[in-house]
Formats: structure tokens, sequence, C-alpha cells
């Protein structure tokens, strides 16, 4: 792995630590408001509104769309398959020939059709 390389990846690594601490404070402090709420019915009022839902429904769904990503992340490169392999060459491939401004975006596109494949083939395996 070459330097830049490693650099994003100590970038992306600092990153999720900051985003798991962050995650950890806010369930800390719903979960606070939430034990203080049956007792301050202005405060349950305030929390059941429609901008406070709203942001919470964004944030339901983003971490929802999170979490089946890194389940398909973990199981391509964890795969020791034949179809894991091919994969990730295929993702390293893609990576190399339209270069790293792209890569987001072909990352998704690849996940997403990779993933409808890897379902199908495994229509009656369950992630959890």
């Amino acid at each position: 792995m070459d330097q830049e390389s490693q650099a994003n990846m100590d970038q992306i690594h600092l990153r999720i630590v900051r985003v798991t601490e962050d995650l950890r404070a806010i369930q800390q402090e719903l979960n606070c408001a939430a034990m203080q709420a049956p007792t301050d019915p202005e405060l349950m009022e305030a929390l059941s509104e429609p901008p406070e839902m709203d942001t919470l429904q964004v944030l339901k769904s983003a971490l929802d769309q999170m979490r089946h990503f890194l389940w398909f992340y973990v199981e391509v490169m964890t795969s020791d398959s034949e179809m894991g392999e091919k994969l990730r060459q295929s993702l390293r491939q893609d990576a190399t020939i339209r270069g790293q401004e792209n890569f987001d975006r072909q990352f998704q596109s690849a996940s997403d059709s990779i993933m409808l494949r890897y379902l199908a083939d495994h229509k009656n395996r369950k992630p959890n």
C-alpha cells in the first residue's frame, strides 16, 4: 500500500472513530431525554414535534443504510470465496481505471449491483 492510500485509510479510520463517539453521545443524550420526558410534559411535546422527529427519521435512515452497506462490505472483504475475490478485483480495477475522484460514485454503483448479484446467488442465506 502506497503512502497516499495509507493516509486515506488513516483518515477513514479517524472519521469512523469520531462518528462512533458522536453516535454514542447522541444515544446517551436521547436516552436521558427519554427518561426525563415522562415527568416533563413540555419536554415530551418538544421531543415529539415534527422537526425533531424528522431529524431522527433522517438519522435512522442513514444508519439503516450504513448498516446494510457495512454488512455487505464485510461479507465481500472477508469472503474467501472465488466470488469475493472477483468482487475485490473488480473494485480495485474500477478505482485504478477511473481515478479516485469517481471512485465513491463507482463504488456505490458497483456495490449496489454486486449486492444484487450476491443476494440473487444466496437467496436462502440471511445476514443474521
